[in-house]
């Protein structure tokens, strides 16, 4: 009622008319000058057509300029009454315009925002221009505007003039109580306990089931879903927690009881090897289980976290090997010095010997992590396969001994592969030593069977190759004893693994055997049961090609080799490129002492500059490949124009395919894997003159 009475107030005070002396004067002016504009008329006489148009011009725009005069001395009065009213008011109110503007506001408005001139922006005056906007139409609205901490209520009404009335009163704020709320490990909802799974649970793929009670795992079944009867055998009546395998059901509990959310990972009583998800949905007095299989995505995720691993190890297995390779360079280098200088006869012969033949078993160390990490030197070829197995069956049979049966299964119509030969020889020699071993431990011998032959696709993909698109040779190595333990099965290809005793395996064939049939572009598979024995399958690309093309590439692909010079000394100038200072340095002084000029550069940089100096004179280049600053092949790039024709060999502990593709358009270009020996060295490098 105050209000209102305060209102009739203000209104009554502001039906009250002031005279408004710059109005008057205006008006005053304005017949004057319509006086004057008529005076030529009424001069000459209205009798004439174009002195009655005058007058009659004059006389509407007299008439239109005190109506003018007249709305905007009403629109001043609406203006008055507007700010009568809003300083009657109590609450903050303020008149503004459509773009913001503050036109008007009471003692309240301003002792709240101030005397800023436009209402607030951004984020604390986002909902009143809303408001604004909706006001604008005609429409009562209300908007939030927030001023310091408080938020108030804005009102906001539409005047005469386009004017809008805005009136502001604080949001009341209530404090909640302060209580402790411990976290639901299971989602909570306020309604009627369900008495059976909707429709959508019920049809839904995935596994789902109403419980009775609030103890997921103690509680019985009331209804399953045809998806976690499939997946669990769960039925009526059942305890869901005999569902679950009970290992990950007692981890499952755990995390229940610390109140921690799911889902849970769970294992299956009717098959541990399943994997699923558990998710509960918590109502009154009962409980909904959801169920996922997860198993295809957790074995997915098991084989890319092994392949990273194998790839990491990988990497690893051959940065070392290269650096082993340079070791062992220096090493048999300085061997062959000195076994140079003590011949047969002398007393430290059997020494030094002993020392070279152990150099040489760590050089086929290091082709087995080279083969590992598939950066080994590969020579392929086109191979039959049947050939191939039963050449080499005459040395498998020397291996397994007497007390273990080889038999060899050789299919019909076997198809020819394109791969290294050697390596191909020792992936199925260290399977089948493997073989040999595990049915000597398990049973004092057994039988090791060998079996190849042509695959179709769908043949392939039932052995064990899902990712067969045609023919496919096929290796099999097999054996009857006690099988590989499922625990033991995902770390078989782990370089240095091993289940036999200490001393008696450097856990690096099967790995080696990995590397060698990723690097022959085929795949492996291991089947094996517990008690039924073991079988390793690899599957190699079938090579199709004409005859004549075959035999071609046959023959390029075992060129014919030089015959070895007896005399291994010769004549000409040799740039020696190597960083390790222990390589470069022996190879030298050993390459002199057989008759050659050997100009040494320990990095490409000085290289580069030698060859320089000596352009046009140098005979043959002889560089290491990986270096510090400029690699080999750049080095051979850049200093090809003082080289000439010279030819050039490569020796590096890396395999020749990691930089072949940077060597695209040089010609005699060769290549020599470390670990060397003086003698390989020398006679590769007389072979080269010669040829030059």
């Amino acid at each position: 009622m105050a209000d209102l009475h305060l209102q009739d107030k203000a209104l009554a005070g502001a039906a009250r008319r002031r005279f408004d002396p710059w109005l008057a004067g205006a008006a005053a002016f304005f017949l004057a000058a319509a006086g004057f504009s008529a005076a030529p008329a009424l001069k000459a006489g209205p009798a004439t057509l174009a002195g009655l148009l005058l007058l009659l011009g004059v006389a509407g725009v007299a008439v239109l300029g005190l109506l003018a005069i007249r709305g905007t001395a009403a629109s001043g009065d609406d203006s008055d009454q507007a700010e009568s009213f809003i300083a009657a008011l109590s609450e903050p109110a303020g008149l503004a315009a459509p773009d913001g503007r503050v036109l008007a506001a009471n003692p309240a408005w301003r002792a709240l925002l101030g005397t800023q001139r436009r209402l607030p922006k951004g984020a604390a005056g986002a909902g009143l221009f809303a408001a604004l906007i909706q006001a604008r139409n005609g429409e009562m609205a209300e908007g939030a505007l927030r001023v310091g901490e408080i938020d108030h209520v804005a009102k906001v009404s539409s005047l005469p003039g386009g004017r809008l009335l805005i009136r502001l009163s604080p949001i009341a704020r209530t404090e909640p109580a302060a209580e402790s709320i411990a976290p639901a490990p299971v989602a909570e909802r306020a309604a009627p306990p369900p008495n059976s799974l909707d429709a959508f649970a019920g049809a839904s793929p995935f596994g789902a089931a109403l419980l009775e009670g609030l103890e997921p795992f103690t509680s019985r079944v009331l209804e399953a879903n045809p998806a976690l009867t499939t997946m669990t055998g769960a039925k009526a009546g059942l305890v869901f927690g005999d569902l679950i395998d009970a290992a990950s059901r007692a981890d499952a509990e755990t995390r229940l009881a610390e109140g921690r959310a799911g889902p849970y990972e769970v294992r299956l009583a009717r098959d541990a090897t399943r994997i699923a998800h558990l998710y509960l949905y918590r109502a009154e007095g009962r409980l909904v289980a959801y169920m996922i299989d997860v198993s295809e995505q957790k074995q997915i995720e098991l084989q890319l976290a092994q392949a990273q691993k194998m790839q990491a190890i990988g990497q690893l297995a051959g940065g070392v090997a290269h650096d082993f390779n340079n070791l062992l360079t220096a090493i048999q280098l300085r061997l062959d010095e000195l076994l140079h200088r003590h011949p047969v006869g002398d007393p430290s012969y059997e020494g030094l010997n002993e020392i070279r033949q152990t150099g040489v078993r760590a050089a086929d160390l290091v082709r087995k992590l080279l083969a590992f990490s598939r950066k080994q030197t590969v020579q392929r070829e086109v191979l039959d396969l049947g050939e191939l197995i039963s050449e080499f069956e005459v040395l498998l049979r020397r291996l397994l001994r007497e007390d273990v049966k080889l038999i060899t299964d050789y299919g019909r119509d076997l198809p020819q592969v394109r791969a290294d030969k050697s390596q191909l020889e020792t992936a199925v020699m260290n399977l089948a030593v493997n073989a040999r071993d595990a049915v000597r431990a398990a049973k004092g011998g057994g039988v090791v069977r060998i079996r190849t032959a042509r695959l179709n696709r769908d043949e392939a993909i039932q052995l064990g190759f899902p990712a067969a698109d045609g023919d496919c040779a096929f290796i099999e190595v097999s054996d009857d004893g006690p099988g590989i333990p499922p625990d033991v099965m995902g770390k078989i290809f782990d370089p240095f693994f091993t289940t036999k005793p200490v001393g008696e395996g450097t856990g690096l064939g099967l790995a080696t055997v990995y590397g060698i049939v990723k690097q022959s572009d085929g795949w492996i598979h291991v089947h094996s049961r517990p008690g039924e024995g073991a079988a390793f399958r690899i599957f190699l690309p079938v090579y199709d090609a004409p005859v004549g093309v075959v035999a071609a590439q046959a023959a390029a692909a075992e060129p014919v080799k030089p015959r070895a010079a007896r005399d291994l000394s010769g004549a000409g100038r040799i740039l020696f490129v190597e960083d390790e200072d222990a390589v470069r340095s022996v190879a030298a002084r050993l390459l002199r002492a057989r008759g050659y000029e050997v100009l040494e550069a320990a990095d490409g940089e000085e290289a580069l500059l030698i060859a320089e100096e000596h352009a046009g004179t140098i005979d043959l280049l002889i560089s290491d490949v990986i270096m510090p600053g400029i690699d080999g092949p750049t080095l051979l790039k850049k200093a090809r124009g003082y080289l000439g024709n010279a030819p050039v060999m490569f020796i590096s502990g890396y395999a020749e395919a990691e930089f072949s593709d940077l060597l695209e358009g040089e010609t005699g270009v060769t290549f020599l894997p470390k670990p060397i020996d003086i003698k390989t060295l020398a006679e590769r490098v007389k072979q080269q003159l010669q040829a030059a």
